[in-house]
């Protein structure tokens, strides 16, 4: 009966069923090891990195050889790794040959942790390679860069083009037995495709130099918060676009979660007198007025019920077009602004590029907020004509007052430099820009030359953003700060906005401090920082003076 069984069993494991076990065998044996794809790096215009990879090792177990000491190891890793107790403890008395214990850990630190795990006589612990990411330059960048989570992106361009930079990884399948790698074995390797580099527009040197200035100015007025940005009047490069306050990407947990992010693109604002250029820009263009035009200002302004004042206590002013923008004239504004009908404007400002993404393939990017035209009321289009009731993000504005600089050509913004994809497959760079006229170049030149006027030292309402030794083109921009649907208690928004030399372009810079604590106003706060900002960019790129006389249109007539 014995001989009879043992037959049987011989006759099973021969004929009847020697492929499933046969694979159930190979099954117990075979190990898949994760082939980590390299990311790619992110740089800025030159080269110099912003975002890297260096070596890194991921810690992994065989937990059919952990088992016995899995309290003794997880004690280990949890006080070495910084990972969880019970996490690691369930994964080194799994099933299977392969878990799982750290991922990206530096190299040195995961060769020490495997060598004391060895040492103390624990077997079933391998190394793979498993790169780290780094950020070398820190917090210079980081808003617009972003972060690595420990298993996914976190924000910025990390985050936004995490496909284009991630790869695709592959995979390694052998047979394992007895914790030892079976040479003759099964085997098969499907090799990472590495992730693909980005180049940002950005110079990190200038926007290190921005940084500083913007982080110093923040803290002596007091404002919550602060953006700087500097772009290429004619390509549209972003070489610096600065928030604060801002995080250490390389330590991020020493820093508020909502520090991450780029508010000069997801926060919106109105942006008061700055949009007076835009406005002034669309009546010349039409020709419905001129630099030199003849307004009569009065004291205040009586508009549907609601009296409109200006920022300063005044008489009736005989002003010209040029008075109006250069002394910022709310009421001026609006009594030019009374010749173009509200759907005309309106489209105007939409070919400004308000009131939509720019598109740029950084995170959280807002759209702001133009009215639809069946919203414009009288009292609206008056407070959008000087930058109420229309909500913008810094890099927006940047780019319209640009606009001006470039001839009354929009130059959409860019980021990246060449092309590359989101993760929902636009395509963003500057491979991709398309440019279109807003208004003529004579209505832009006639515009720059008011806006030199801004800066006049006697009569103007921001001297102190001249730059020595160059002509200069600005506007000031003071705006109410709403929240919650409500100007009370909500502070101001000031800001400035030009370009130089204001009678060949080469740069737009654009500076704006959110609620500031002491007493200013556009011009007075961040004039300032727009100078040494402007100043220090042109010495850079080696922009020389034009040497020629600034201008000279009268405020009055």
């Amino acid at each position: 009966m014995l001989l009879s069984v043992f037959g049987g069993r011989v006759i099973q494991l021969q004929a009847v069923d020697p492929e499933s076990l046969a694979a159930r065998a190979a099954a117990e044996g075979k190990v898949t090891v994760p082939l980590v794809a390299r990311r790619g790096e992110i740089s800025d215009r030159f080269g110099e990195p912003l975002a890297t990879s260096i070596d890194g090792l991921a810690i992994s177990v065989d937990p059919s050889q952990t088992k016995a000491y899995a309290n003794e190891l997880a004690t280990l890793f949890a006080r070495r790794l910084d990972v969880d107790y019970f996490t690691t403890l369930k994964r080194l008395r799994g099933d299977g040959y392969f878990a799982y214990i750290a991922r990206r850990v530096p190299a040195t630190l995961a060769n020490d942790v495997v060598a004391e795990a060895k040492d103390a006589g624990y077997k079933g612990i391998f190394t793979e390679v498993d790169p780290v990411r780094d950020y070398p330059a820190h917090d210079v960048g980081a808003n617009l860069v972003g972060l690595m989570g420990q298993d996914a992106p976190l924000a910025g361009m990390e985050m936004t083009f995490d496909h284009w930079l991630a790869g695709k990884d592959g995979e390694e399948q052998f047979m394992r037995s007895g914790g030892n790698r079976l040479p003759l074995g099964e085997s098969s390797i499907t090799r990472p495709v590495n992730g693909k580099d980005l180049t940002l527009t950005i110079d990190r040197d200038l926007q290190w130099y921005a940084s500083r200035l913007l982080r110093k100015q923040v803290a002596a007025t007091g404002s919550l918060s602060g953006v700087a940005s500097v772009m290429d009047t004619q390509t549209g490069e972003v070489l610096a676009f600065v928030d604060y306050p801002t995080f250490d990407p390389v330590a991020p947990t020493q820093s508020r979660e909502s520090d991450r992010g780029s508010r000069g693109l997801s926060d919106v604002y109105e942006p008061g007198s700055v949009e007076k250029v835009l406005t002034a820009s669309a009546l010349l263009n039409e020709n419905l007025v001129a630099p030199t035009t003849p307004i009569r200002v009065p004291g205040s302004l009586d508009r549907n019920g609601k009296v409109l004042h200006d920022w300063f206590e005044h008489g009736t002013l005989r002003l010209t077009m040029t008075g109006v923008l250069s002394k910022s004239s709310n009421i001026g504004t609006v009594l030019a602004a009374d010749r173009m009908p509200a759907a005309q404007l309106r489209d105007y400002l939409v070919k400004f590029g308000l009131g939509s993404r720019v598109n740029t393939g950084a995170s959280h990017e807002t759209a702001g907020l133009l009215p639809p035209p069946d919203q414009w009321t009288p009292l609206t289009k008056d407070r959008i004509t000087f930058g109420q009731s229309v909500s913008v993000n810094a890099l927006q504005m940047t780019a319209a007052v640009n606009t001006i600089a470039n001839g009354g050509v929009y130059v959409p913004p860019s980021l990246v430099m060449g092309t590359a994809r989101t993760n929902d497959s636009t395509l963003v760079g500057t491979g991709t820009v398309n440019a279109h006229r807003v208004v003529s170049r004579k209505a832009a030149r006639q515009t720059a030359l008011m806006m030199e006027r801004v800066l006049d030292p006697i009569a103007g309402t921001a001297p102190v953003a001249a730059v020595p030794g160059y002509r200069v083109a600005g506007k000031t921009g003071t705006a109410q700060r709403a929240v919650n649907g409500s100007y009370v208690g909500g502070g101001t928004v000031v800001s400035f906005a030009g370009f130089a030399p204001a009678d060949k372009p080469r740069f737009t810079v654009y500076v704006v401090l959110n609620r500031p604590r002491v007493a200013g106003g556009g011009g007075s706060l961040a004039g300032p920082i727009f100078a040494k900002l402007m100043a220090h960019t042109l010495l850079r790129y080696g922009v020389p003076p034009t040497h020629t006389r600034p201008s000279s249109l009268p405020f009055e007539w």
